[in-house]
């Protein structure tokens, strides 16, 4: 049974109301801070701090900070409410908007090494827009752009693009935190490097990221958008593997699994054209277990021709059904920004503020084979209330001196079981049933020793946190003495409890 529970709101201490800020607290009416995507649970927070400075931050965690172990107030950064499990929340405690925080404006820096410096309150799909005036794009996404900088990269920020440039976690330049004393911290891998290292990756635990330097690279303007069909996932495996490593690759490589989808070939025709109309009009894939390679070519209009033969090179070197080869052109924004109108859509039909059971595990490449034998054969049925993904990584793209949590593996995979729980639930599609299934998923990995590590993890017992880290963890628990002494910081992590002294 999930937790789900919204505390009353107890009137935020006094002091909060004379502290000089630049922007202002609201005490009530903050019902909006004590909900998140993943629509489980709901704390209400005693204030809501909407920032206008990094001062405000700063002289809102030193508060709490100066307080001292006698208050149970605790300090939560909130970007755009994407959390799955309340991690953006702080029962009780203070909330920040980080979407109000102003200050600096957006810098595009050109150059040989050309990067982007921005608030962490700011949107992915905002630093497109303005990168791209600039003939620049960062380099690292994720699926869903409408996510701030600061929540992307507190965890690590990954998509199809990560088998190349390595998480969005591994293209930072330089970091403004303020930390769990209230100091306001620059910090890169040439200054202050623990607090940098430590705080991408970090789960919130060390500090709040306020600003960040994006590397930049030339964008393209364009995209060949394609999807094939394999029957057998070993095969569909192999390929993604070979395709992570051979020269002039694609530039973004995701799979899907597929269950149980009828009328999957018609539903893409309205946005992909088939290679072979005819062979793909007698495909039937109803009732079938299908793996869906998808993949992406940027280019320039004046290097068409080329990207086409490239393309061509790299799809004679694969093993799909041939009949299953389905292609889209698209602008470049149009592909990235590709989730967010699949929202709208969701949004239209009363399908988005669901709950949102999401599971996301890394899995060993020795252990694939095992993992989707047993999941994909067994215990998942179908995948009717939303994707199934499944994509290679390289370890060596992931800088290992960050908090993340990684399997021991070079190569690894991204498995995303991305479901929503409908309201008026059939069998199949409540809340309970979801979470069990994600259990189940769960106890398998344990049980078969799979070395499995959770990505966006979540735990509720400090055991827990220290079997995910494992040798890690004391590095962690280090990391979180130093700059966040009290525990003030990211309750909704569950890593670590706010000491309350009695005395």
């Amino acid at each position: 049974m999930v937790l789900k529970l919204r505390l009353c709101s107890s009137t935020a201490p006094s002091s909060f109301k004379a502290l000089q800020v630049d922007g202002h607290f609201s005490f009530f009416q903050n019902e909006f801070a004590a909900r998140d995507f993943g629509n489980q649970f709901h704390f209400l927070p005693s204030a809501v701090l909407h920032p206008k400075s990094v001062s405000d931050i700063a002289t809102t965690i030193r508060h709490v900070w100066q307080i001292g172990p006698g208050s149970e107030l605790t300090v939560a950064a909130r970007g755009h409410g994407h959390s799955l499990q309340g991690q953006a929340q702080a029962p009780q405690g203070i909330v920040i908007n980080m979407e109000s925080l102003k200050g600096q404006e957006m810098q595009v820096h050109m150059g040989l090494y050309p990067y982007v410096d921005v608030s962490a309150g700011k949107l992915w799909i905002d630093i497109l827009q303005e990168c791209l005036k600039f003939g620049l794009a960062p380099k690292s996404w994720t699926d869903y752009l409408h996510l701030t900088v600061g929540g992307t990269l507190s965890n690590a920020g990954i998509s199809g693009q990560a088998f190349r440039h390595g998480p969005q976690i591994s293209n930072v330049n330089q970091l403004e935190v303020v930390t769990g004393k209230g100091e306001v911290v620059i910090c890169s891998e040439e200054q202050n490097a623990d607090l940098f290292h430590g705080v991408l990756g970090g789960l919130g635990q060390f500090g709040i990221i306020t600003r960040a330097q994006i590397s930049l690279e030339p964008a393209p303007k364009m995209v060949k958008w394609i999807r094939v069909l394999y029957s057998d996932f070993d095969t569909f495996a192999k390929d993604q593997e070979h395709l992570i490593y051979v020269e002039n690759t694609f530039d973004y490589i995701e799979g899907l699994v597929i269950m149980n989808k009828t009328g999957l070939i018609h539903n893409w025709r309205s946005s992909f054209n088939p290679q072979d109309p005819v062979k793909a009009s007698r495909f039937v894939s109803d009732g079938r277990t299908l793996f869906c390679l998808e993949l992406a070519k940027n280019f320039n209009p004046e290097n068409a021709e080329k990207t086409d033969q490239e393309t061509e090179t790299l799809l004679s070197q694969l093993d799909y059904i041939p009949s299953t080869l389905f292609v889209s052109q698209v602008s470049y924004v149009e592909f990235l920004d590709r989730v967010h109108s699949a929202e709208q859509k969701l949004r239209s039909r009363g399908l988005w503020d669901l709950p949102h059971p999401w599971l996301n595990l890394l899995v060993p490449k020795s252990k694939m084979h095992n993992f989707a034998q047993v999941v994909f054969g067994n215990i998942l049925r179908d995948t009717s209330n939303g994707p199934v993904l499944v994509y290679p990584m390289n370890k060596s793209r992931w800088d290992n001196r960050t908090s993340v949590v990684l399997p021991e593996e070079d190569i690894f995979y991204m498995v995303a079981f991305l479901p929503h729980a409908i309201p008026s639930p059939t069998e199949n599609d409540g809340l309970q049933y979801l979470l069990s299934l994600n259990n189940r998923i769960l106890d398998f990995c344990k049980m078969a020793n799979l070395g499995v590590k959770q990505y966006l993890p979540f735990y509720t017992t400090q055991q827990e946190w220290r079997e995910h880290f494992g040798s890690q963890w004391e590095d962690f628990a280090r990391r979180k003495s130093a700059y966040d002494p009290l525990a003030i910081l990211a309750p909704g992590q569950r890593i670590f409890r706010k000491a309350i002294s009695t005395l």
